[in-house]
């Protein structure tokens, strides 16, 4: 199996995503979020989050999660950052079934998520890169964001790195996209499979080449 769009739930998710929001006073990426993650059907959502982060994103996965019936599990450094993010939860109607108190261990929790098909990563966070590299992502495929993805901290960063040379089990990066909203959501789709690569399966004659561009530095893997 592999993920499947659905643009009503999408758009349900959308709708409500934006009601539950008008106490903060906030909207774009929250609602852009939830209309991906509940239109990708995502069963299992995972998130980081910390003291004094905007908690719209946030009540955007909660509402997702609630239309596909899925879990949703949120990371947090510690529990202050869990106490706040439960409560601004509350106040807006929506709850996480999971808020995990990680410390310095986000990784370490992370590896212990098994089958992730939607992740959210902030790149304010020093280690969001090292996040997105150890998750256990569903074998149907995954959806993955990094919001704030404008910050310092995310500058240089690149998908096929996180998820085929090593991250991610070795996945196949499908396709990725920088968009311009709030301060900046760099996503990407990752492909189906059982851990598999940008290798040739046995028997397979075809040849996998990699071309370096020189100019920006991204690597592209072409089969011939």
């Amino acid at each position: 199996m592999k993920l499947v769009w659905s643009p009503e739930t999408a758009s349900k998710a959308y709708i409500d995503t934006v009601k539950s929001c008008e106490i903060f006073r906030d909207s774009g990426v929250a609602e852009l979020i939830s209309a991906m993650a509940a239109g990708w059907n995502a069963k299992f959502i995972v998130e980081t989050w910390s003291h004094g982060g905007p908690i719209t994103t946030s009540i955007g996965l909660a509402v997702a999660s609630r239309h596909t019936c899925g879990r949703h599990v949120c990371i947090v450094p510690d529990e202050r950052s869990s106490t706040e993010y439960v409560e601004a939860l509350s106040e807006a109607g929506v709850s996480a079934d999971e808020v995990i108190v990680a410390g310095d261990a986000a990784e370490e929790v992370m590896e212990d998520l098994v089958g992730v098909d939607f992740l959210v990563v902030d790149g304010l966070r020093k280690d969001f890169a090292r996040v997105l590299r150890v998750a256990k992502i569903s074998q149907r495929g995954a959806v993955l964001v990094c919001k704030n993805a404008s910050a310092k901290n995310a500058a240089g960063f690149r998908w096929r790195s996180a998820v085929e040379e090593g991250g991610c089990g070795s996945r196949r990066l499908v396709r990725s996209v920088f968009l311009p909203v709030g301060d900046g959501l760099d996503i990407a789709h990752v492909g189906a499979g059982s851990g598999g690569s940008s290798s040739p399966v046995m028997g397979d004659r075809r040849r996998w080449i990699k071309h370096v561009d020189r100019q920006s530095g991204e690597e592209y893997v072409i089969r011939k």
